[in-house]
């Protein structure tokens, strides 16, 4: 095994701004040779996420950066090719941090086996993955929803926000969802059941859009964008009004802090609360995320769509597409056949 060769996508340099082709370099190596206690894992689709930039940037966070010349982080699903442990077979499909990579060694620990199931593997990147349980702990757990509530959610056709919406509605909310082209509203109230979309780069005035299509004011923010959108939002919050800040893609490629209104007043006058979320604190519950999420596809109360881009080369290209938003769906990058 160790004479094919393994293509790798490494952090050549730290972004200034949005991240640029020439911060990754593309390399090869041998493929390695798993040891006692691992399993080697032939990578197909990776996972194109927005907590990639961070990772990319050196300034304190909740997890470590990437270093220079190392493989760029990232989650991915992939088949066993050879096991070295009983925990893991070959032939079975798994997902974990494998990087941006055709091939990576994981021990059981390190990796979630897959059941079977008639939906592709690349929805454990999504759905049936990370973003899927993000949507699930941080609406259910943070925001708690109630029937009747008016739920506002930012990024509302990628893969957090659409399923944040879409359980909102299963919950009995009703959803409004910004977005950012006419396609994309259409494709969130026509075939979400969002109950209204705003297109922030078509709005004149997003507060007045908020007015029209929250008269009686927010009862729950997913909040995956800050920046004018939350600014706009948080004037708006009901009474007891719940904030989930999910994420600020807004802000992670701005070169200069973002100096946006106070919202100190508008949170003490409602007695808002607003949580940070992180899913990563909801890990030993991510079995019952899956299982109602795969429910609820099952029974059509949901429905899942995925962006996919051909060729780990192209790995770079797309996360540039993922923070200009000119992706449509989860973000997968396909990198072999199984």
């Amino acid at each position: 095994m160790n004479a094919a060769i393994n293509r790798q996508v490494r952090l050549a340099a730290r972004p200034v701004g949005m991240p640029k082709a020439n911060d990754f370099s593309l390399a090869e190596e041998a493929v390695p040779e798993p040891r006692h206690g691992q399993a080697l894992v032939r990578v197909l689709s990776l996972s194109l996420d927005p907590y990639m930039r961070g990772r990319m940037s050196d300034a304190k966070s909740y997890a470590a950066p990437v270093g220079i010349g190392d493989v760029m982080t990232g989650g991915a699903v992939g088949e066993v090719v050879r096991s070295e442990t009983g925990g893991l077979k070959e032939g079975d499909l798994v997902e974990g941090m494998f990087g941006w990579q055709e091939y990576a060694l994981c021990t059981r620990g390190s990796a979630r086996v897959l059941p079977d199931s008639r939906f592709p593997p690349s929805y454990a990147l999504g759905i049936l993955g990370m973003p899927g349980a993000t949507a699930y702990f941080g609406l259910l757990e943070v925001g708690r929803p109630r029937p009747g509530d008016t739920v506002v959610v930012s990024a509302a056709s990628g893969a957090v926000g659409a399923a944040v919406g879409q359980i909102a509605k299963i919950g009995g909310c009703r959803v409004v969802g910004t977005v950012g082209s006419d396609e994309k509203a259409a494709y969130i109230t026509d075939d979400l059941g969002f109950d209204a979309a705003i297109n922030y780069r078509t709005a004149n005035d997003l507060g007045a859009a908020l007015d029209e299509a929250c008269p009686d004011g927010i009862d729950v923010y997913f909040d995956n964008v800050g920046g004018p959108m939350t600014d706009a939002v948080m004037q708006r919050l009901a009474f007891k009004a719940r904030v989930v800040v999910c994420g600020c893609i807004h802000h992670y490629n701005l070169t200069e802090p973002y100096l946006g209104p106070s919202h100190l007043r508008h949170i003490l006058v409602n007695r808002a609360r607003v949580e940070g979320f992180l899913v990563l604190d909801w890990l030993e519950r991510y079995p019952e995320a899956f299982a109602r999420l795969t429910a609820w596809l099952d029974d059509g109360s949901m429905t899942y769509r995925e962006h996919v881009i051909e060729g780990l080369e192209n790995a770079p290209e797309g996360l540039g597409m993922l923070f200009e938003g000119r992706n449509f769906g989860k973000l997968v990058v396909k990198v072999a056949e199984r």
